[in-house]
Order: structure tokens, then C-alpha cells, then sequence
């Protein structure tokens, strides 16, 4: 019996190792389809409620499991709804790959229904590899391509199929002219550091008084070596929001997130540091960084594509991360003054303190850091957290401290809304072992997570550990963008665009089979993360929460200031309640026994 084209593709896939590929189905795939039906499953076909969800949930799987994801989608609006998904995959550096059909050949060029030029759509964001399959010749050397190029360079490919192609006879390539054959896997580089500029980067991490270090998701998998650079220098690390969970919180010298979202002990270590060791990160925000005269820099990257560009190092290393911390360690000195690291100590501590006082403070109803500072003091020390783009963003990045083998990410370049349930349901594929928890502002539910709860209701029962948990936090508020018109517009909260529609959360989750839990005061708050982490079900927690909290940013600046309050001089809605609010949190950074000279 012939094999057809749709045949061999799921083969292919198959000895990739590709087990859930992640989709929503159309005519211009049905060839496609038609040859899933025969393979029992063999990958699964993981049905999302649309295209931009099964995308956002192939790239959940890969930043969860290291390995690429796969999503499909039909012609046209499937193959558009897509490009969100993959952007975020483009802009967070993950492996990704794309299915999208086509019109049939024979339309393609005539304005037929369906019909948009593809190539072109995907040249940006699948810039490292897209291609159209036209004859069955391709197919080994294009699939092959397709993983060999997004696993190397970390970043989607797209392969496009017209409808017809699925369904012709399959014919492999010969050994003739203009046939290319191909063959399955590879074995990665491991980039090494040239020697000289090791040499370089260990001299001017020895003249180095007060060393700071900035970690990302490129240093993924160096505790050790991490470690042993910050005790031989005296060293303080920050973490770019990517890199949350490269290093355990609980160690003394990990001042947690940097940036707008970050936290008091990473300001100040930017601020007073003479030498900056960046690892495995291109944080964009040079505002946070030293003083462009202030320090030394050495960084380390993969890829010299993406080194250099934040700050003026003296050093930049291409090489693996580890590899590169390994050769580097044995050329550094031990810094016997400690004075710089027990400061950076004094910093962490307190900031500890002032975040636990700021989470604990009253609020009306709910204090949104309370319900990430209740989850953090629970939390698995297997969890896979994800948050959406929002204030939730902000809480998670100040108010979760990572432990041991515990996993986050976020779509922390693109920022886009709506990634954090399907992120989680990516992760249950990747890790069906282990609890996933999602932080979800009620604007990104709304926009889409409640569609992918029915997703979730759908899949649970084949997780091994069925618990995935997502908390809403709602407050009837698109609140990062509230704040952001008031501190960056000096705008008053525009209520017709910011304002959402009331909905009971918890009763759709009852509704479609899964567990739902109301919080109304913050008393039930620690039972309420009890009860979901016991279940043994998905559950979503559905907390009512003080929306006049603002994500204060580590240090305001005078003209954030001033806008702010010429926003609430304008009129505000809320503008007592900003103000209470705000008194109170500022307040917790100057309690006795937190206060630290020059803060």
C-alpha cells in the first residue's frame, strides 16, 4: 500500500520524536487530517480552541521541555491566527515548528478563496527557515530542516503545504541532479570561548571592587558554575525576567528580577557595582544597568548575534554559558574583602522583609502580591509557573521565590496577552508529571483563557499529575495599562477602555467539569491555595483583588512621579484609592530596621 505525502509527513515527525503537535483543523490540511485518522494517535493531535492558542502552546511545550514545538493550521486565517504565537517564539529565542496549508496549486495566483501569499507572510517571523513543499521529493530534507535550523538558532520555521500536496503519491528523492536527499537528527555544538578573551574577561573580573552579575535564560542549567563566579568574586546576581528560575531565590546573593518589574536589592547592585558580568541574557532596558561609564563589562553569549548590544563591554565572549563559566573560573582570584557581598546580602534580606510587608498590607478586598507571597510559601518544589503579560507579570516577578527544580517563563520580550494558559497546557505536555500554576490577569482570561479551560477539561485526565491551577486576578481591571496612563501619560484611568465586565470565574470552571474556588476576602486566601494544590483536578482559583495596587517600579523617577499625580489631579476614579494604596506600600520600604543609607 503507497504511502501519501500526509503519510510520510506524521512519519517524519514521528522518528523527530514529536509525540502532541498542537492545532486546530481546516480544509487545508484536511489531506493531512485524513492520514492522522490512520496512525492512532501517533503524534496526538492536541485540539486548542484556535490557532494563536496552539501556537502559544507549542511554545510552552519547548521552553518547558527544551524541545521544539509543533503547531498546525490551516490556509489562510489559520495560518494568520498563528503568527502571534511565533513572534513570541521568534522574540524569546524558542524552538518552534509551524504546519500551515495553502491552497490548492492549481488556485495558487488566482485570488482564490483562502489564498494569501505565505511565504511572504512568514518571511519575518520564520526568517531562519520557511519553505513551501511543492513535489514529494522535499519532504525528508525540508522537515529535517525545519528542526535541524529551529533547534540550532532557537526560533520558529514554517513549512507551507498547498492542500493538494498531502494527498499525492509519495516519492522519495534519487541520487540524480536537483534531488536532495537528507537524514534524520544532529548532534549539537557546543560553542568554546576563545582563549585569549577568557584571559581578558578574568582580568578585568579581578580589578573588580564591587562585582554585579546578570543572568537569563541563557545561563539555564549553571547553578554550580554561577555560583562558584559570585563566591570567588563576592558577587551579587540579578535575573532578567527570562532567567527567574535559573537561580534558586533562597540563595543570599540573588537579588531576584531587574528592570521596571524588579526588585529594590537589583537597583541598588546596578546602581553602586564597578564591574558587570552579564551571563546568557540580553535584558533590553540599558536604564537599569549601570551607568554607561559607571562599570567594566564582560558578557557571555552563544551567539554573537546577540552580544554586546545593551552595554559597553570590554569583553565579549561567544561560547556556551557553561563552558565558557568552567574555563573562565580557574583564572579568577578569590576576593577576600567581603564588605561588597554582605552589602548585597543587607539588600536581599531586606527586600525579602519589605515584600512580605508589602503583601501582607490590607487592601480592598484582596492584595494581589498576597496571592502569589500565600502561593510561594505552598509551592511545589516541581512546579512549572506561568504568568501573563500584565500586573500579574509584575507579581510574579517580584513576589515568587523559585526554589530548587522549580520552572517559569513567561512571553517576556513580545509581552503579548493571553499566554499563560496555553503556556501551562504546553508545560502538562512537556512535564506531565508535575503541577502547573498560571497567574492570569482577568483581562488576558477573558480575552482567551476562559476558551482554553475547555482545552484543559478536554486533556486532563491523560496528565499524571492532573493538577494544573489558574489563578485570576480580578479586579474588573486591564490594570497594567491603567497605571501605565497614569504614570507614563499623565492620564486619569479611562474607564471605556479599561473597565471589563463582571463574570464569576470559578462558575465557568464548575461549569465545564473542572474545580472552582471564589475568594472574596483574604482570610479564605491560604485555604483556597491549599485546597487547589491538594485536588486532584485542574482548578481555577477566581480572587477578587484590590485593583488601586500599583507595581510600584523599584525607583520611581521624579517625572513618573509627576505624572502620576497630575493623573489623579485630573480626575482619577479611583484616585483615593491609588492614594491610600500607594502611601502604604511605599511605606513598607521604610519600617524600622529596613532602611539602608542612599535608598
Amino acid at each position: 500500500m503507497s504511502n501519501t505525502v500526509a503519510d510520510v509527513v506524521l512519519s517524519r515527525l514521528r522518528e523527530w520524536g514529536v509525540q502532541q503537535i498542537f492545532g486546530y483543523p481546516g480544509d487545508g490540511i484536511n489531506g493531512l487530517l485524513a492520514a492522522w485518522g490512520k496512525v492512532d494517535g501517533d503524534p496526538q493531535f492536541v485540539q486548542a480552541r484556535h490557532e494563536e492558542m496552539s501556537a502559544f502552546e507549542a511554545v510552552g511545550f519547548a521552553k518547558f521541555s527544551g524541545e521544539a514545538g509543533v503547531c498546525v493550521a490551516t490556509s489562510g486565517p489559520g495560518g494568520v491566527h498563528l503568527l502571534n504565537g511565533l513572534y513570541d517564539a521568534k522574540l524569546d529565542h524558542v524552538p518552534v515548528v509551524a504546519l500551515v496549508g495553502q491552497t490548492e496549486r492549481s488556485a495558487m495566483g488566482g485570488s482564490y478563496q483562502q489564498e494569501i501569499d505565505m511565504l511572504s507572510l512568514y518571511k519575518d517571523v520564520c526568517s531562519d527557515f520557511v519553505q513551501m513543499c511543492t513535489v514529494p521529493q522535499q519532504i525528508p530534507n525540508l522537515i529535517d530542516r525545519a528542526f535541524r535550523v529551529a533547534k540550532t538558532e532557537h526560533a520558529p520555521t514554517a513549512l507551507i503545504f498547498p492542500s493538494d500536496v498531502f494527498e499525492l503519491e509519495y516519492e522519495p528523492p534519487v541520487h540524480e541532479f536537483k534531488q536532495v536527499p537528507s537524514s534524520l537528527g544532529f548532534n549539537p555544538a557546543v560553542a568554546d570561548p576563545d582563549p585569549a578573551g577568557v584571559t581578558r574577561a578574568a582580568e578585568v573580573l579581578n580589578a573588580g571592587e564591587r562585582v554585579a552579575m546578570l543572568v537569563g535564560q541563557g545561563a539555564r542549567g549553571c547553578i554550580e558554575e554561577l555560583t562558584q563566579v559570585a563566591d570567588k568574586l563576592g558577587a551579587g546576581c540579578a535575573k532578567a525576567l527570562l532567567g527567574r528560575d535559573v537561580l534558586p531565590d533562597t540563595l543570599p546573593w540573588v537579588t531576584g528580577a531587574i528592570g521596571l518589574l524588579g526588585t529594590t536589592a537589583s537597583y541598588r547592585l546596578m546602581r553602586d557595582c564597578d564591574t558587570l558580568l552579564t551571563v546568557g541574557s540580553n535584558f533590553p532596558y540599558t536604564q537599569f544597568l549601570p551607568q554607561l561609564d559607571q562599570a567594566r563589562g564582560v558578557q557571555i553569549d552563544r551567539s554573537g548575534k546577540w552580544i554586546g548590544m545593551r552595554y559597553p563591554n570590554e569583553v565579549n565572549l561567544v561560547g556556551d554559558s557553561r563552558t565558557t563559566l568552567r574555563q573562565l573560573l580557574p583564572l579568577l582570584d578569590h576576593k577576600p574583602d567581603r564588605s561588597w557581598r554582605e552589602s548585597v546580602e543587607h539588600d536581599v534580606a531586606q527586600w525579602h522583609e519589605t515584600a512580605q510587608r508589602q503583601a501582607m498590607t490590607d487592601a480592598d478586598p484582596v492584595n494581589p502580591m498576597r496571592i502569589f507571597h500565600e502561593f510561594s510559601e505552598r509551592a511545589p518544589a516541581n512546579a512549572i509557573i506561568t504568568a501573563d503579560s500584565g500586573s500579574s507579570a509584575n507579581w510574579y516577578a517580584r513576589h515568587i521565590v523559585f526554589r530548587d527544580q522549580m520552572r517559569g517563563s513567561l512571553s517576556g520580550t513580545l509581552a503579548t496577552m493571553g499566554a499563560g494558559v496555553p503556556y501551562a497546557i504546553g508545560a502538562k505536555w512537556a512535564h506531565p508529571g508535575r503541577p502547573a500554576i498560571v497567574f492570569e490577569g482577568d483581562g488576558a482570561m477573558q480575552m482567551n483563557g476562559l476558551a482554553e479551560m475547555l482545552t484543559v477539561a478536554r486533556y486532563w485526565q491523560q496528565w499524571q499529575d492532573p493538577r494544573l491551577i489558574v489563578a485570576v486576578l480580578h479586579n474588573n481591571d486591564l490594570n497594567q495599562v491603567t497605571w501605565e496612563q497614569r504614570a507614563m501619560s499623565s492620564s486619569p484611568k479611562f474607564a471605556a477602555s479599561q473597565v471589563l465586565p463582571e463574570i464569576d470565574y470559578a462558575a465557568f470552571a464548575l461549569r465545564i467539569g473542572l474545580g472552582g474556588i471564589n475568594v472574596f476576602e483574604t482570610d479564605q486566601l491560604g485555604d483556597a491555595w491549599d485546597q487547589a494544590l491538594s485536588a486532584d483536578k485542574p482548578v481555577l482559583l477566581d480572587v477578587r483583588c484590590d485593583p488601586d495596587i500599583a507595581p510600584i517600579p523599584p525607583h520611581a523617577t521624579l517625572d513618573q512621579v509627576k505624572s502620576l499625580g497630575t493623573a489623579i489631579l485630573k480626575g482619577d476614579d479611583d484616585a483615593w484609592g491609588v492614594i491610600r494604596q500607594g502611601v502604604k506600600q511605599k511605606a513598607q520600604q521604610y519600617l524600622p530596621g529596613t532602611k539602608r543609607e542612599g535608598s
